[in-house]
């Protein structure tokens, strides 16, 4: 009886996540009749991301930071039937590799987890809620819940754009056009790092204006700029509130780069410049 190959090419996005990438390559190790190939794009980690994969057995592709570059590099790098892209900080909980495996029996569709996050505050139990109402009814999983297709499928949506920031919603939206996205009836467990950080609601709030400022036609590159810079100062326990460089400056963009603004300094309040972080 001929053995048949695993169906899965795993692309992770991984920048600085020594600390959480080797649980999760453990996990997709559990399962090599489902996992072909697991294929981690590093986006210039300083702190041996790249080696550690490497010896959890991963291919492992350099490439400059950038969600979407990074998984775009990894899609175009794999060869496996279908696609399964992950964030580097994840965990799969018990019971995935039955959903799995039944959502590959199923008719062509895009699945996606049910989200956790890895904190025990009752209040995050809400943001899992309300993702899960959002990517039922509204069709918006985003890419924290490891979405899973057909090569074919992302090939005929057009595939990953290699954007810095929103590449899972504009993923999505096409997806949209082509397909139902399904949840898989499993849990894929994230980092709750960053709730614990910026805090719970101003985290929530954050998210919304950026995609806000998507939606109205604010570029990638400033919404990175902003994300990344709430992240770096949170970090410092500092907050920035000046505006994100380029066209803020441009009246014509006055709206969206408000928008962007509002984004990039929704995680800091009240409204004083070099103000310490709670």
């Amino acid at each position: 009886m001929a053995l048949t190959a695993p169906p899965i090419a795993v692309v992770i996005a991984a920048r600085n996540e020594a600390a959480r990438l080797p649980l999760l390559l453990a996990d997709l190790a559990a399962a090599p009749e489902l996992v072909g190939e697991v294929l981690v794009v590093d986006g210039a980690s300083v702190d041996g991301t790249a080696r550690l994969a490497v010896l959890a057995g991963a291919r492992v592709l350099a490439s400059s930071p950038g969600r979407g570059q990074q998984l775009a590099l990894g899609i175009a790098s794999s060869h496996c039937p279908w696609v399964w892209l992950l964030h580097a900080d994840c965990r799969l909980d018990p019971g995935w590799r039955g959903a799995i495996s039944t959502a590959l029996e199923r008719p062509t569709a895009a699945w996606y987890f049910d989200l956790a996050i890895a904190a025990s505050d009752p209040a995050l139990r809400l943001v899992e809620l309300a993702v899960g109402l959002r990517s039922r009814w509204r069709q918006l999983p985003y890419g924290d819940q490891g979405l899973l297709l057909p090569r074919s499928l992302l090939a005929v949506a057009g595939g990953v754009a290699p954007i810095p920031l929103m590449e899972d919603l504009e993923l999505v939206q096409r997806l949209r056009q082509h397909t139902r996205l399904r949840s898989l009836g499993a849990t894929l467990r994230v980092d709750g790092r960053r709730w614990r950080a910026l805090g719970i609601w101003q985290t929530t709030l954050a998210n919304a204006r950026l995609r806000r400022a998507w939606r109205r036609g604010y570029s990638a590159e400033q919404l990175a700029s902003a994300y990344y810079g709430i992240e770096q100062t949170r970090h410092h326990g500092i907050c920035f509130l000046a505006p994100s460089p380029g066209p803020a400056s441009d009246p014509s963009r006055s709206e969206s780069a408000g928008a962007a603004h509002e984004a990039g300094s929704a995680a800091c309040r009240p409204p004083v410049r070099h103000h310490p972080c709670p």
